[in-house]
């Protein structure tokens, strides 16, 4: 089982970046997805979940309106799509896995991707 997030960069506020979280060795639309990120110096925080029927929930109410979380079965891949980024949006990103429901704390996911860095620019 791996999880393989990509997609991360150096971006200027207000652009647009496209995270992947490719799964290997089991199929992710049976699971729940969640990216987390952490930035410098603080804890690793959630972002966004969606659940293996499909619901997504967003755990900051900054990444809400601005960040969009999807999946597509037949790539087995998980996409989080970040817009208007802002400086405090730096961080690397990281995807996990959990069964079915999404859950608000990391404890409840076991297996977890490399991370991606996200950096925006003022």
């Amino acid at each position: 089982v791996q999880l393989q997030a990509s997609g991360g960069g150096l971006v200027q506020a207000g652009g647009s970046l496209r995270l992947s979280c490719l799964a290997y060795g089991f199929t992710s639309e049976h699971y729940a997805i969640a990216w987390f990120r952490q930035a410098p110096g603080k804890e690793r925080e959630g972002v966004s979940c969606i659940s293996s029927g499909g619901k997504s929930t967003y755990s900051q109410e900054s990444a809400e309106g601005r960040f969009t979380i999807s999946r597509d079965n037949a790539k087995n891949t998980v996409y989080l799509q970040l817009n208007d980024l802002k400086p405090e949006d730096t961080a690397v990103y990281y995807c996990a896995r959990r069964s079915y429901q999404c859950s608000v704390y990391k404890r409840a996911y076991n297996y977890w991707g490399r991370g991606t860095l996200v950096t925006v620019s003022s």
